[in-house]
């Protein structure tokens, strides 16, 4: 009897470790890949290309006018929130760091949900003259939209104590700060190997994006499974 218990006491050490190292290589890609796109977002926006002038050339036949100086300032800060959304999101899928301190874990995530808040807003401003005319500013629309109603649900679940639900939809609501990369991705499929027109191929990007970025996520969360473990 004592050593069918011990079997299984060390299967189950077994399959805790097996889980431990799957969840650090998806924090670690998950770490790798954020932090290359932060790097590049503010160095391209604000180094390399700060008056936007390759972006901006792509927006023809607008039916507002575009005032370039304002619309750069409302992207500078759009800029600045989508990169801190995605260092706060990073740093709560942290076992460790939510180990240490739990109030911070709180706090870290509230700013989270204030960046979403500041990029959906600045995405509102910058919508009506998206790239592709008004079916992309639409899409555009959806996404914020979309994008808002995760987050705050992942912020229900946690304040009704559902941990495994509120990770699942943190999950969810994280993958939404890739949008411009998933965009960009597909535009340059789109434009590049097909020869779609650019302005086609960005709306196209737009409406694949939001297919993308609601199917990843479950196709993650199933993987994890459904324990109360963290990503980390």
């Amino acid at each position: 009897m004592a050593s069918v218990q011990q079997k299984e006491a060390k299967e189950g050490n077994r399959m805790k470790q097996r889980r431990m190292k799957q969840s650090q290589l998806w924090f670690g890609l998950l770490a790798a890949v954020s932090i290359v796109f932060i790097l590049y977002a503010l160095t391209k926006n604000y180094l390399i290309e700060p008056g936007a002038e390759s972006f901006l050339s792509h927006k023809t036949d607008l039916r507002r006018e575009l005032k370039v100086p304002v619309w750069l300032k409302v992207m500078y800060v759009h800029v600045a929130f989508a990169c801190l959304a995605m260092a706060a999101g990073l740093i709560n899928f942290s076992n460790r760091i939510f180990a240490k301190s739990r109030k911070f874990h709180r706090v870290n995530g509230y700013f989270y949900l204030l960046s979403v808040l500041i990029v959906v807003l600045t995405s509102g401003y910058m919508s009506p003259y998206a790239t592709g005319g008004k079916v992309a500013s639409m899409g555009f629309s959806a996404l914020n939209i979309i994008w808002l109603f995760i987050t705050v649900t992942a912020l229900v679940q946690i304040k009704r104590k559902r941990i495994v639900r509120h990770r699942n939809w943190m999950i969810r609501s994280y993958a939404f700060c890739f949008t411009n990369m998933t965009i960009h991705l597909i535009t340059s499929v789109s434009n590049g190997a097909f020869g779609l027109e650019y302005a086609s191929a960005y709306t196209i990007g737009v409406y694949g994006s939001i297919v993308l970025l609601l199917a990843i996520p479950n196709v993650i969360i199933r993987l994890i499974g459904s324990t109360g473990e963290r990503i980390e």
